[in-house]
């Protein structure tokens, strides 16, 4: 697990990149300030890695603005990871239905799917190493934040990981419905009013799909990839909520 620099309580320490077997990934960390902080696991976007733009972001807020830790890795066939034959040809058909303007919705929904059942034990494991860190514990409150892919992927992980207590989830379809009932976490949802992928009607299914007493939807105009900045800085104010910490910087 990379250590990666970032503006926060101080500045974030970096170790040499290592992952959990052949998983490779990044954990920003702040630099200064309490011996334990809360763990926020985040979830990349299809086609993209764990340090992308959106991720180093992202990071850079919740660091920034609470001090947590945040890691992220690379989902199957992402980032550093070799793709697999499955990988190769969902891709293909994406590429295929794109260009004959054809909905890619279908393809992204069962391929995401299938990424889920690999990432989700690979998360899991992750988990478990990041919290054998003396400054996370095993005993630190963890959330989850992923828009895109990182909800197909997110959904499942954490109707099934009791370790997680707060989720940012968002920009999918309503076909994790079934999933989403099993969840009961405090959740915020985000969702594109003008999306051209996904019907808003799915997406406002997903939404009322979980179980949480408490989750909040917030719909932006915009198209899918016009998510507003200010969405990220909502999600360090609900984690600071959730996770038990005081937002110190503009957010």
């Amino acid at each position: 697990m990379e250590r990666r620099p970032s503006p926060g309580r101080g500045r974030a320490r970096s170790r040499g990149e290592k992952g959990v077997g052949e998983v490779t990934g990044v954990l920003w960390s702040p630099a200064s300030g309490p011996e334990r902080a809360p763990l926020v696991l985040m979830g990349h976007g299809g086609g993209t890695h764990k340090k992308a733009p959106a991720m180093s972001g992202r990071a850079e807020r919740l660091v920034a603005g609470c001090g947590f830790h945040v890691a992220v890795i690379d989902a199957p066939g992402h980032g550093g990871r070799p793709r697999t034959a499955v990988d190769e040809r969902e891709i293909a058909a994406m590429r295929r239905a794109m260009a004959a303007g054809e909905p890619v919705g279908p393809i992204v929904v069962r391929y995401n799917a299938q990424l889920a059942e690999r990432a989700v034990p690979e998360w899991r494991a992750t988990l478990d190493a990041l919290q054998e860190l003396p400054e996370i514990g095993a005993d630190g409150p963890v959330g989850y934040f992923g828009l895109n892919m990182g909800t197909a992927i997110g959904v499942p992980l954490v109707a099934a990981e009791p370790r997680i207590t707060a989720a940012v989830f968002g920009v999918f379809w309503h076909d994790l419905a079934e999933t989403a009932q099993r969840i009961t976490i405090p959740v915020e949802f985000v969702l594109q009013w003008d999306d051209e992928h996904i019907p808003r009607q799915s997406g406002l299914a997903l939404f009322d799909a979980f179980a949480s007493k408490e989750k909040t939807l917030h719909a932006n105009a915009g198209r899918h990839k016009e998510v507003p900045r200010f969405e990220a800085d909502s999600a360090v104010r609900f984690f600071a909520r959730h996770l038990g910490r005081t937002v110190t910087s503009p957010a």
